[in-house]
């Protein structure tokens, strides 16, 4: 029976990650017909309408509250930035590409973690960054130059959930799991939706708004339902087993994107974004592995 349960809970947790890189597939087929920023601010505006009506069936009016204010903002401005700099990078660069460097998140939120949470960096998460961030040199080298600051949008997201993971950690059970979704969706809206519209005051064609068509609209909410429904999904996976055997899994995204990258838009990975994500999953699985060890009562590497 434990088996069948640790079975089930990886096949989630796979369908999960996967989903979520059909979503970013989405999210990549409107480069040019909507900017980023106007994506993220329509595609949250639906995730908090739907949340706000799960959280109302299942919580009801107490469900419907703000605890620890200015941690849930950080948590909003976090998963805003996030968003914006992935779906603006997502656009602007093969879709395997900036998969890669997304995960980047967890060295990031290691770092973030000693200076913020005083936490001890073990030296295996010192040498797990310094890989990580060698396979991004590895995977920009190709494109820093065609594509100029653009090229840097993914380490901004991976910057901005590095964040969300402090924020989450000092927020931790200061709600039911779905109302902490509502708030973070429910404050990122207005976030998203003034970052969109000052951009679009700025002038910068890349950030300029217009109406979108009908595609562009249910491709958003294509891209909300797919956030959603991949995040129950690693969830539910979660209430399984620990979340220590699921993190491993997050890997079936980059292959997915490459995937996605190559059939649905003919821009098929190369050697140096293999190279390059190959170095990332490493560092990724020895920083994993230091934090199991640690976890366990064992040494650190």
């Amino acid at each position: 029976m434990e088996s069948g349960n640790k079975g089930s809970a990886l096949l989630l947790a796979l369908a999960g990650f996967a989903i979520l890189s059909v979503g970013d597939g989405l999210v990549k087929s409107m480069a040019g017909d909507w900017p980023g920023t106007a994506v993220s601010a329509l595609r949250y505006v639906f995730g908090a309408i739907g949340l706000a009506a799960a959280v109302a069936i299942h919580h009801g009016r107490s469900g419907f509250v703000l605890p620890r204010p200015w941690l849930q903002l950080g948590r909003g401005f976090s998963v805003s930035l996030a968003t914006i700099c992935f779906f603006m990078g997502a656009m602007a660069m093969p879709l395997a590409d900036a998969t890669a460097i997304l995960f980047t998140s967890p060295m990031i939120t290691a770092l973030l973690a000693a200076i913020f949470l005083g936490e001890r960096t073990p030296r295996a998460a010192l040498g797990a960054i310094a890989l990580a961030f060698a396979g991004v040199l590895v995977v920009l080298r190709p494109n820093v130059l065609e594509l100029g600051l653009a090229a840097f949008y993914p380490i901004g997201a991976a910057l901005g959930m590095a964040m969300l993971m402090i924020f989450n950690r000092k927020a931790a059970g200061a709600a039911p799991a779905l109302v902490m979704q509502l708030l973070i969706a429910g404050l990122a809206t207005p976030i998203l939706l003034a970052a969109a519209t000052l951009l679009h005051l700025s002038g910068a064609p890349q950030f300029a708004i217009g109406m979108p068509s009908t595609e562009v609209v249910v491709k958003c909410l294509g891209v909300a339902v797919t956030g959603t429904v991949s995040h129950l999904l690693i969830y539910l996976a979660t209430t399984r087993i620990s979340a220590a055997l699921v993190s491993p899994m997050t890997y079936v995204q980059l292959l997915v994107a490459g995937a996605i990258s190559w059939i649905w838009f003919a821009d098929p990975p190369d050697g140096a974004t293999f190279a390059g994500a190959a170095l990332i999953i490493a560092g990724g699985l020895w920083l994993w592995r230091s934090q199991r060890v640690r976890d366990l009562g064992g040494a650190p590497d």
